[in-house]
């Protein structure tokens, strides 16, 4: 189902590297919703917007420290040059609020989303106050730049676009839908496999047991997995 690009979701990415996207968001049903402009990637270039002949976009911190950290002035320009892009302005950061199914759910009810990727040790800090970021963060680890995690944000918030997946019934079944329990165990044929085998209920085609077990399922994985967290 192809759209008019202007009712298109409006995705814009502000990075130094702007070749990685769409990378896996290229491809399988988020791409193809990409080339139907079920949704639209407009990505800026930080570094076009420098003013010296090398292009820099960074500088030493102030009050010592390893690493450089990017410039409030180059990331102003990149900024104010999408002023009219809709959506929520995001901030890809370990010290960020943790990306939630429930956060995931309401960006995907908005017009788009503007995310701004650091590299290096950072984003000067009065960026992401004067223009008001929120900050997030895809879990408790380091990566080398905020691209790879606007991949997982974004992959997460595409796939619950209208006409992205389909099967209404299946998101409301996965992990983390209703905030509380994990996904069931999935199993398909053979029916035996390396003296494995497919459990009983799940072959004896009453949806009433077949309905408790799954949900038996959900609680028991729930509660081993995230006591173990």
């Amino acid at each position: 189902m192809k759209k008019n690009i202007e009712n298109a979701y409006k995705v814009s990415i502000l990075t130094l590297f702007p070749e990685i996207f769409p990378g896996p968001l290229g491809v399988s049903l988020i791409g193809k919703a990409l080339s139907n402009k079920i949704w639209d990637l407009n990505l800026i270039n930080i570094r076009d917007f420098a003013n010296d002949k090398h292009k820099s976009v960074d500088d030493t911190p102030y009050g010592g420290g390893a690493g450089m950290v990017m410039r409030p002035d180059i990331i102003e320009l990149a900024i104010n040059s999408i002023s009219h892009f809709p959506g929520p302005r995001i901030c890809l950061t370990p010290r960020g609020a943790k990306l939630t199914q429930a956060k995931v759910k309401k960006l995907s009810l908005d017009e788009g989303l503007v995310l701004l990727c650091g590299r290096y040790e950072g984003i000067d800090q009065r960026v992401i106050d004067y223009y008001n970021f929120e900050e997030i963060s895809i879990g408790d680890y380091v990566v080398t730049g905020g691209e790879s995690a606007a991949i997982v944000l974004l992959e997460s918030v595409l796939r619950l676009l209208p006409n992205v997946l389909g099967g209404v019934d299946t998101l409301e079944e996965e992990s983390f839908s209703d905030n509380t329990l994990l996904e069931y165990p999935q199993y398909t044929k053979p029916r035996e496999w390396n003296g494995l085998n497919v459990p009983e209920v799940l072959t004896s085609g009453d949806h009433g047991k077949i309905k408790s077990w799954r949900d038996k399922k959900r609680v028991e994985i729930t509660k081993i997995r995230k006591l173990d967290s």
